[in-house]
This record gives structure tokens, sequence and C-alpha cells, in this order.
């Protein structure tokens, strides 16, 4: 009997916590008693996963973001996720990791050219660190359109992971194509609804057998496909000897009749024709009304037991939106002279924003080959304020309940930021830009009366230094 192959795929990710001034993350003592979240994460399910060797079994996409930091600072982790690919391309032919854009961005929600280089320089640090060109990409909040798959079939991605509800007409076999402009199309996969919420919600955790005995039903339903997607941080952080469950699973998986343990990529390479299917768009997995999380107040939250609204998130986006074109002109007026060629050093970018100590070197490179002192700083800065604005867009500060929250203060800091680059080399346009961004700031209502709104928050935070703007507490 030919066994039903099986997926179960981890999306890892962290949002960035680093201090834009400083790269260093800052102490949380809601991560007590670590001094952030990262490590806390790390050793409560990142590092449990690594000692027992999931990332040979296990499908995942590992966040640039997430990944920049486990390569500096916990490399032993990092090169479980590298080991994990290379030995499942080993047995499978294909390996378990799949790329993800650079930043955490709503792409549906991005325009073409953000989208272009979100992917490119997702793209090009996956390769730098796993040593291969990506065969699949996860999407941010796996939120969808028609437009973002036809920037990833652009740059010779297959695939990409989708939930049941962001198709028409999900497929039995678990996979199906999408068609695109310019006669292309590409595979999407569809991960199985109930056992991807039975795991990220528990129930599936509580009994030794009861993830594997559902994973087994739902195989023995005939599909010779069966996947499962969820978050990363499920297996021994958002649910404590998860990670126990998932090698347990591995183990039975790797020890059944019936079922055999694959990923996305090979799975592809014997499926054959695979149907056509119908894109919901735009879609996501964790909003129930498309992408308006992450720009209305559609009413999804954290905390929903808790009085609080979200009419702060379009004005954060507008006003976001409004610096990031006047970051764009500032760009373009600026960087010739001071970038060689601008376009392929922004396209090239994504080669070194992952490593930890590659930029200042690129700079120099991006400048014209050897340049040194005042120029490189000059390119130095151009750089950093395109990495800014682009992670202004990060997802997370729009899925949380409050335009103060951590989250949300991060973005502002990359805001702050690339103001700061802007303002070495043209102070008067970067002060033009920082003042009609705190008055878009405050339209957007924060839940506590006493702090009033964005801009108060901004400028609770950031404030003027002598030569730059810097982090309030530093």
């Amino acid at each position: 009997m030919d066994r039903t192959t099986v997926v179960l795929h981890g999306h890892f990710y962290q949002p960035p916590r680093e201090d834009p001034w400083t790269d260093r993350l800052r102490r949380e003592p809601s991560a007590a008693p670590f001094e952030n979240w990262n490590e806390r994460i790390a050793a409560e399910c990142y590092e449990p996963l690594a000692r027992a060797g999931a990332f040979d079994w296990l499908s995942f996409d590992l966040g640039p973001t997430l990944a920049r930091w486990l390569e500096g600072e916990r490399p032993d982790i990092h090169e479980s996720f590298v080991r994990g690919d290379r030995a499942s391309r080993e047995r499978l032919g294909h390996g378990n990791a799949v790329a993800q854009p650079y930043h955490h961005i709503i792409l549906p929600l991005a325009s073409r050219r953000e989208k272009e280089t979100e992917v490119r320089w997702g793209l090009r640090d996956f390769e730098r660190r796993f040593g291969r060109r990506a065969e699949g990409m996860w999407l941010p909040e796996t939120a969808v359109d028609v437009a973002s798959l036809e920037v990833l079939a652009a740059e010779g991605v297959a695939f990409t992971i989708l939930a049941p509800h962001q198709v028409a007409n999900v497929p039995g076999g678990g996979v199906g194509r999408v068609r695109l402009g310019g006669d292309r199309d590409i595979a999407v996969f569809i991960y199985d609804g109930d056992l991807s919420h039975g795991v990220a919600f528990g129930a599936l955790l509580d009994g030794r057998d009861a993830w594997f005995e559902a994973l087994r039903a739902a195989a023995c339903r005939g599909a010779p496909f069966v996947a499962l997607a969820t978050d990363g941080e499920t297996f021994g952080h958002h649910h404590g000897g998860a990670d126990r469950a998932l090698m347990q699973v591995i183990a039975r998986a790797r020890g059944s009749e019936e079922v055999k343990i694959g990923n996305f990529a090979s799975a592809l390479a014997a499926a054959g024709d695979v149907p056509f299917v119908t894109l919901e768009e735009p879609t996501s997995w964790s909003c129930a009304h498309g992408v308006e999380r992450w720009r209305s107040e559609c009413g999804c939250r954290m905390a929903p037991h808790l009085d609080s609204r979200q009419h702060w998130r379009r004005p954060l986006r507008e006003a976001l939106e409004t610096l990031a074109a006047g970051l764009d002109e500032a760009f373009a007026l600026l960087a010739p002279g001071r970038l060689s060629e601008p376009r392929q050093a922004l396209a090239a970018l994504g080669d070194v924003l992952g490593d930890p100590s590659g930029l200042e070197d690129f700079a120099a490179r991006a400048a014209g080959g050897t340049a040194r002192g005042e120029h490189r700083d000059e390119a130095l800065s151009l750089l950093e304020l395109a990495r800014d604005r682009a992670a202004m867009f990060t997802s997370c500060a729009w899925f949380f309940d409050d335009v103060a929250g951590i989250e949300a203060t991060q973005v502002l800091g990359y805001a702050a930021h690339a103001l700061d680059r802007l303002r070495r080399l043209a102070p008067e346009r970067a002060g033009a830009l920082e003042t009609a961004f705190v008055e878009d700031l405050a339209k957007a209502p924060a839940n506590d009366a006493d702090l009033g709104n964005a801009a108060i928050a901004y400028e609770r935070e950031f404030k003027s230094g002598a030569d730059a703007r810097v982090p309030a507490d530093a």
C-alpha cells in the first residue's frame, strides 16, 4: 500500500526587537527571568527542537530577522536549521527549508515595488544562509493576492502554502495551481485546517496519541498528501512540552506503514499534474476579514475581552505610507553620486541584511569599490534608510491591540532612525518630513487616554540628540 506523505510545517518568526541605533536587543522585563523574548523563546522552543534533531524532519520557514539574531547570538541553533535542510535534501532530494520575504510585511497591502524588494531580499538571504535557491516561499500571515503570487513566480518560486479558506475549491490532493498573468502559474499547498488548528491551540497535544491518530485518520481518507502548518513557536513556547509531542509524532510516523514524512518541494516533484484552483483574495490565515487587521478596525484583536479600540490602525498605516513616499523621493534625489548603481545596490542589499556584520563593507563597495570615510558613511546612511523604510511596515505593529505597544513602537523607531539617516544628508528635508509625520501620527488615537495618540508615543520614545535622533532611554 502506498503511504500518504505528511508534511509538518513550522513557521518560525519573531518580531524584530533590535534597537535601530545600537543593533542590540533591549531588556524586556516581561521576558523574565530572561533578558528578552528572543532568549526566552530560544530556550523554550528553538534549543530543544535543535537538540532533538527536529529540523531534519520538520518542514520550516525561518524569518530572516529571527535568523539574523540566531546567527549572531545562538549560532548552534542557527546551524541546526541549516543542517536539517541539508539532511532532508540528502533523504528526499529537496530541502525542508522554505524562504520568507525579508521583513514580515503584509504583501497585499504593499506596492509592486515593495513586493519585489521584500521577495528578492528574502530569497537572497535564503541563498546565503542555506547555500541553495529556495523552491518555495511562506507569505507572512499567509496574506495573499494574485499580484503577490505573480512576484513570487517571476522570481522563480515554485510554491507557497495557504489555509483552506484562501482558495474557493480546495483540491482533493492538497495541492493546486493558481493561474497568473503571462501564461504563468504557481503551485499552492493547502494545509489541513482541523489538524493545524488542533495543534496550534493545543487540543491535539493533551493526549499522547491524539495528534498522531488524527494525522493517521486524515491520511486514511485516501489523499496522497496531508499537510499541517502552525507557528514554530507552538512547540515548547506556546505549549510547554509540545516539542516532545512533535518528536513523538515524528518517531511514530517514521515507523508507520501508513504515512511517511516528506516536505513540500518533494511532494510537488511527485505530484504530476495538479488541478487549477481559484484564489480568494486578499486573504490571510489570521484575519477573518481578509487583510483588514493590518489597516482598519475589523474586530480582530489579541484580547477581545478588554475594552480597547483599534481606530489607530488606518492612521498609523497612512502616516507611514506618506513618510515612505517622502523617503523614496529623498533616496532617488540623493543616491546618484553616493551609490555607483543605486538600483543594483538596493536589489543586492538582501545579500547582507541578514549578516550581522556585512552592511558597512557592502556600503563601501556600493559607493564605488574602495570608498572610505565620508563617502562610505553617506552610502551607508542611504542603505540604512532603505532598510528602515522597509522595516516600518512589519506586520506585528498592527496585529496587536494598541498603538503604544512594543511592536508599534518598534516601527516608529524604524521611522525615527530612517529620518536620522536622512538628517545626516539633507537636514531640512528630514525636518519637514518629520514634522508632517508627527502631525499624521496625531490622528492615531491610543487606548490610553493619558497617552493620547501615536504622536505623543513617538515623541516620548524618541528625542533629538546633538547630531541624531536617539532612543529616549539611551
